[in-house]
């Protein structure tokens, strides 16, 4: 059995589209003929049963995968997952959720994992999404918001990627609900900075098909590396 590719996306920080563009590349790819899996290993702010407004239950959905239907751990707090952990009187167990997640992968041919916050965020206080890249052999997919700022975010991230040993496949950049004067000129300056890179610059779509359609290079990227 040919062993599933795995495809980490992680963020330059919160909030910078991640689960957009998770879902948009998801559909892309099973609207390719692909077997694909999505999950979201952990998720806070999750109160009660799953909802549509969770990043896990989105990914799922655009799949149209019934397991994993939400994210692997789910925890009430909006904060780190570790903190959130804590404040329960739960514990995190990395290595068990390497395993769920390699679980869910092997039924794949290309898994998307996406990882909670920013790079750096914790996933528990000893581990981040650069420790859950390694042991999951993971490709990177790092996504940042296209806006004032981006250029050292990015920057920071792909040295930090580059010290964690992880092959960072490409970068998306995506348009954020109030562009500024930066928006739109940050590839050029992102690649002229670290060198020759697969960037693409995504617009703000509201339709799925349409963001779909638009990351249709990025399926081309995984066919490359």
């Amino acid at each position: 059995m040919v062993a599933p590719s795995v495809l980490m996306i992680v963020g330059t920080d919160t909030g910078v589209g991640k689960t957009r563009t998770g879902r948009a590349l998801a559909r892309r790819l099973c609207r390719g003929g692909r077997r694909i899996v999505a999950i979201k290993p952990l998720e806070t702010g999750c109160t009660g049963p799953p909802t549509e407004r969770e990043d896990g239950v989105v990914l799922a959905r655009a799949t149209g995968q019934v397991e994993p239907g939400h994210a692997l751990l789910r925890f009430r707090d909006p904060v780190a997952p570790p903190e959130a952990a804590d404040r329960e009187g739960r514990q995190i167990d990395f290595e068990a959720l390497v395993r769920r997640a390699r679980e869910h992968a092997a039924r794949a041919s290309i898994a998307l994992v996406e990882g909670a916050g920013g790079l750096l965020s914790p996933i528990t206080w000893e581990r981040s999404a650069v420790d859950l890249g390694r042991a999951l052999d993971a490709r990177v997919l790092l996504v940042a918001g296209d806006r004032l700022g981006t250029i050292n975010h990015t920057l920071m991230a792909l040295q930090v990627l580059e010290l964690g040993r992880l092959d960072v496949m490409g970068i998306v950049l995506t348009a954020p609900e109030q562009p500024d004067a930066s928006t739109g000129s940050n590839a050029a300056a992102i690649a002229r900075l670290s060198g020759p890179r697969r960037i693409l610059s995504a617009p703000r779509l509201t339709s799925l098909e349409d963001a779909s359609r638009h990351l249709e290079e990025v399926t081309k990227w995984l066919d490359l590396a």
